[in-house]
């Protein structure tokens, strides 16, 4: 999986070139590439908040979640297949592992990250969410980026566009506030917070 993620272009994104998702649907999607170097801000503090205990970022990026982890004295850990996001974050100076979020992984955490539209990663949000419950401490959430669209759900592949040109596909998916409902019922979860806005964001707890 991680040669097919350099190939795919994320890699490049992550050592911030410009880049936009192509869905094999048609859809395209310009990437956050500014937002996942710069310091966290705006919306990224809903998620912060509710980060009370120890966190695992997957697909974390460039690392600016952990970086204000850190400073808040939270104990966190990124993970990312990227070389190039690793680096960031070694160059950051947070906590990180070079792997496949799906591999074995240490511990259990009071929270789990999805931002920045992870949730989308390996095009089955259903699975991704049961791997995630897997990592979590008995009470523990995960914190899941939506899209602003609350009724999207689609899964299919897609493609990372930059200067270099386009990657290889990748299987890919997009969840709202409103469906990720079902989705996450379908795990074992429940949403128990939610915030809507230009970024749209969902805290869920496994039922029961």
């Amino acid at each position: 999986m991680t040669a097919a993620f350099v190939r795919s272009g994320f890699d490049a994104a992550l050592r911030g070139a410009p880049a936009r998702l192509v869905r094999s649907d048609g859809a395209e999607v310009v990437l956050a590439v500014r937002r996942w170097h710069a310091d966290a801000a705006g919306d990224d503090r809903w998620l912060l908040d509710r980060c009370t205990g120890p966190v695992l970022d997957l697909g974390c990026g460039p690392g600016r979640l952990l970086v204000a982890l850190t400073r808040r004295g939270v104990p966190a850990l990124g993970v990312d297949v990227s070389a190039a996001a690793v680096a960031r974050c070694r160059a950051r100076g947070v906590a990180v592992l070079r792997r496949d979020l799906f591999a074995a992984l240490p511990g259990r955490w009071d929270h789990v990250l999805l931002a920045d539209g992870n949730i989308g990663i390996g095009g089955d949000p259903a699975r991704l969410l049961r791997r995630a419950a897997a990592l979590l401490r008995p009470g523990g959430t995960v914190l899941a980026e939506t899209d602003p669209d609350p009724t999207a759900c689609w899964a299919g592949t897609a493609r990372v566009h930059t200067a270099e040109g386009p990657g290889r596909p990748l299987p890919w998916a997009v969840v709202g506030a409103d469906a990720l409902r079902a989705v996450a019922a379908a795990a074992g979860f429940e949403v128990i917070a939610s915030h809507a806005g230009p970024r749209c964001f969902s805290e869920l707890r496994l039922a029961g």
